[in-house]
């Protein structure tokens, strides 16, 4: 977009926060894409020309209308969390900057209502000082992520072993959007058509409020349990997340040499050969869960020791201070704690299909050893008790990158491909149409984060051909 045209928006949109310096709005131009190297290469010179940051809806509104009749793209932005380059503006023009719409709106029985920029720790705190009441789940970048980019963005997290995902009936209850027109309209969806939005990366509607459902709130135990092997402790971890009476919102599996190297900040909680299994667990579940773990570990003996090494309720405040909360060990926080120590760690999210995870797991970690060390999230998957695998990766070069992608896809685990910005590559592998349709009704212009759907700029992309989609803005960084 050229200096004149940036001039003729600031104007249109005088009295409007704005930020045109080059410095400060690269920096909001970014989100965590350097987790992935592919995406390090492939993105770090994209940035946007102009940060608005509207205060309410009626603003969001002004910015859209401006920005269709002059023909500027539009990239919304929560708190910049994700990591797959969701909000990251690949044609430059307006990051719209989604902040300081965090508003608390509505607290009632089972459910909240937010503004898009809410952060998910702060909705939490009003819902557990109103009725002791919490979100049912959230990221591991709980006390910085926003609510909208995490329904925008995420697909499930901490809480999932008991909620499933967030495209899952109920666990959204309802979405404001404003779509990107001549005359922006104000849209409210329920049911079915929330999945014409959900995890859409902002492409087709501007996210202006969420209504979500809450569950009770607990002071979660959280509890480390160590093992010699690893896949003793994956087994106990699958057995555990079957035992419906026992409330839990974590189960992590992460094989050593991962929780001693990366995870503790004095390496003190366990040894550099032991395995562990992260847990959060409901006070009031704590003497069905050490009867489980009694009768599951005195089976384990084969496997090798298994002990209990850390519990959040019975430990002092001192000796708490080496770890974070364990939830800022899981999910994909263990890929940061590991990169803060060795920079060329990155990661790839897994799915191990039921009713077979356990034995493919045991497969996939005997074939890459230590060059991939296994961690697992325990989640519920249509109804059924699975496993996703965000597994570290030492990198070595891109090539390696993809052929240990392949090897996973050909031992029967799909790949959710962390190293690719578009929507359908990192885990569709086809169009939505839903989504796609619904684009061309919301933006016909195509002006939302452009270069993140496929389908809109090259409906003929062949997804089995094994070519990578290059967005035609992004050709010059290959």
């Amino acid at each position: 977009m050229s200096q004149y045209e940036i001039s003729a928006l600031k104007q249109e949109l005088t009295g409007l926060a704005m930020v045109d310096d080059p410095r400060l709005v690269r920096q909001k131009s970014r989100d965590f894409f350097w987790y992935s190297p592919v995406l390090k290469r492939q993105l770090d010179h994209v940035s946007g020309d102009l940060v608005v940051t509207p205060r309410n809806e009626a603003e969001v509104i002004r910015v859209l209308k401006a920005c269709y009749a002059q023909g500027v793209p539009v990239t919304p932005r929560g708190a910049g969390t994700g990591n797959y380059g969701q909000a990251m503006p690949l044609s430059g023009g307006v990051v719209l900057n989604l902040a300081e719409m965090r508003a608390v709106r509505e607290i009632g029985e089972g459910r909240v209502v937010t503004e898009p920029g809410a952060i998910i720790a702060k909705i939490d705190e009003e819902t557990r000082a109103h009725s002791r009441q919490e979100m049912r789940m959230f990221p591991s970048t709980y006390r910085t992520a926003s609510i909208g980019g995490f329904i925008g963005g995420g697909s499930g997290g901490v809480g999932s072993i008991t909620w499933g995902g967030l495209r899952d009936f109920g666990n959204v209850l309802r979405l404001r959007i404003v779509t990107m027109e001549a005359e922006p309209r104000q849209l409210e969806l329920t049911g079915e058509d929330l999945h014409k939005v959900m995890h859409a990366y902002g492409t087709n509607g501007i996210i202006t409020e969420v209504e979500a459902p809450l569950a009770p709130a607990y002071d979660w135990t959280e509890v480390i349990v160590g093992f010699d092997d690893f896949m003793t402790g994956a087994r106990y971890a699958n057995d555990l997340a079957r035992q419906d009476g026992i409330l839990k919102k974590l189960i992590t599996p992460i094989a050593a040499p991962t929780p001693h190297d990366y995870l503790s900040r004095d390496h003190s909680f366990a040894r550099r050969d032991q395995s562990v299994v992260l847990l959060m667990i409901a006070p009031h579940a704590m003497d069905a869960f050490l009867t489980f773990h009694q009768r599951a570990t005195g089976n384990a003996a084969a496997g090798g020791k298994s002990e209990i090494l850390f519990r959040s309720d019975k430990t002092t405040e001192e000796e708490r201070k080496n770890l974070p909360p364990v939830y800022e060990l899981a999910w994909n926080h263990t890929t940061l704690c590991a990169r803060r120590v060795e920079r060329d760690i990155t990661y790839l999210q897994v799915l191990y299909p039921f009713p077979g995870q356990l034995e493919l797991i045991e497969k996939i970690h005997k074939h890459f050893g230590d060059e991939v060390p296994a961690h697992l999230e325990f989640v519920r998957f249509d109804g059924d008790i699975t496993c996703f695998g965000l597994p570290l990766v030492h990198f070595s070069d891109e090539k390696r990158l993809e052929e240990i992608m392949t090897i996973h896809e050909d031992m029967g685990a799909p790949i959710f491909n962390p190293h690719r910005f578009t929507l359908e590559e990192g885990g569709m592998k086809q169009t939505d149409a839903v989504q796609l349709a619904f684009k061309r009704e919301a933006d016909p212009r195509g002006l939302l984060n452009p270069g993140k759907m496929i389908a809109w700029d090259d409906p003929e992309f062949d997804y089995s051909s094994q070519k990578t989609y290059l967005f035609p803005g992004m050709q010059s960084a290959e």
